[in-house]
């Protein structure tokens, strides 16, 4: 499973989901997390209390739970939250494929980055960090056929 970074939508937490508004800004956007179960909304947070997540990913860093926490108490332990509808997935053995074929740019996150403010910069940011080749790759337009 995973989740795309850099998808703002159009729509505002507190439009969507406005239960989530405790967690995240209600101004916020809702994020495009993928293709999958593109109905469901997935909580990405930094917790002050980890053991508030439903799934920690790093000491700090997980999901939100879906069930049994009242979200008010969730949100007294969370230092910020992105809210994102649907995710990215593949089936068995379909990403290591992928992998294997040099189909993905792979590089880790930085905790400002998950959370960033220029979710259209993103991209660039990450590819200019790996160095190299990748650095030059940053510098194209999205659509190269505009240029």
């Amino acid at each position: 499973m995973g989740l795309v970074l850099n998808r703002p939508a159009e729509t505002l937490v507190a439009d969507a989901v406005p239960d989530l508004s405790h967690l995240a800004d209600s101004g916020a956007p809702v994020y495009v997390g993928g293709p999958v179960a593109s109905d469901s909304v997935i909580v990405l947070a930094e917790f002050d209390e980890p053991s508030l997540a439903g799934v920690l990913l790093e000491d700090d860093l997980g999901f939100v739970g879906s069930a049994g926490a009242d979200v008010e108490d969730v949100a007294g332990g969370v230092r910020r939250a992105r809210v994102f509808a649907g995710h990215s997935g593949w089936g068995p053995g379909q990403l290591e494929e992928e992998l294997e074929e040099e189909a993905w740019i792979v590089e880790l996150p930085r905790r400002e980055e998950i959370f960033s403010d220029d979710p259209d910069g993103l991209w660039a940011t990450v590819l200019r960090r790996k160095g190299r080749e990748y650095a030059l790759l940053s510098t194209m337009p999205p659509d190269p056929s505009v240029n």
